[in-house]
């Protein structure tokens, strides 16, 4: 495992693989790099793949003043530009792909695809009034009950009761042990991240390929509205947030089938 350093925080990365393609690997909210472990063992043998802790996360420095959305962002393109990556499919889970999706459109030259995991699923539009009261509610009671407000949030919305067990547990000891102080920061701009989405989607120079669980659907329409170079919803069955736990194999189709539309595109840019 290796580290670089943006805004006195270390970014912990790791890279394998030789393939002219790159596929970065951008994990959510309170998790960390070693949940792409069975994507990592699948895609490394074809491809180049970087995966990362973003500070606050997993192996990865707390050492920064400020906790963003953004600087998240800023730290997936202090990476791409450290590491010098070429033709880079930017795959991110939950939080991931929304930090991607600012990453994308500030370091647009090098990024070849665009895949979404369990995000985007209202792309562009807040959330519903019967929700936004219990937002208002967990941003509150971060700052008083931590741990417990995440993992009730963790079971309320990511997963549901047919989630295996031993998956259960895993996301819930990591959102009850996250890092307080980065958690508190973000979580308010990620109930908002709605804006940012409908701002920046119609900007992705390249299609999105959104992979969707059907514990909670995907709303379609909104995506047509927003994105600019097309959508494509590869859909899963599941019971919870987190496909790379449920069923990595099924996962790792669906991104296959995407990937390999995606370098189809570098084929022909080549051809020309």
């Amino acid at each position: 495992m290796k580290a670089i350093k943006r805004d006195n925080a270390s970014i912990s990365y790791h890279v394998t693989g030789n393939g002219e393609i790159t596929l970065l690997f951008v994990h959510g909210s309170y998790i960390d790099q070693t949940y792409w472990k069975k994507q990592t063992a699948f895609f490394s043998a074809d491809y180049t793949v970087v995966t990362l802790d973003l500070p606050g996360h997993g192996q990865s420095g707390t050492e920064r003043k400020n906790w963003s959305v953004a600087g998240f962002a800023e730290d997936v393109v202090a990476v791409i530009k450290e590491l010098n990556l070429q033709n880079v499919i930017l795959i991110g889970h939950s939080l991931g792909a929304g930090i991607n999706l600012i990453a994308a459109t500030m370091h647009t030259a090098p990024v070849l695809g665009f895949i979404a995991i369990e995000f985007f699923k209202n792309a562009g539009n807040p959330l519903p009034p019967e929700y936004q009261q219990q937002a208002a509610d967990i941003t509150r009671k971060l700052t008083t009950d931590f741990r417990n407000t995440n993992e009730q949030y963790a079971r309320m919305v990511l997963m549901t009761p047919q989630t295996a067990p031993a998956i259960a547990k895993r996301i819930v000891e990591a959102y009850r042990n996250a890092y307080q102080p980065m958690g508190i920061a973000t979580t308010p701009e990620i109930f908002d991240l709605y804006k940012t989405e409908a701002k920046l989607l119609p900007q992705l120079k390249c299609k999105l390929y959104l992979i969707s669980v059907d514990y909670m659907p995907a709303n379609e329409a909104a995506l047509q509205e927003r994105t600019r170079n097309g959508f494509e919803v590869l859909h899963m069955k599941g019971t919870s947030h987190y496909p790379m736990l449920e069923n990595p194999d099924e996962l790792n189709r669906l991104l296959h089938e995407a990937i390999q539309e995606i370098s189809v595109d570098l084929l022909h840019a080549h051809e020309a």
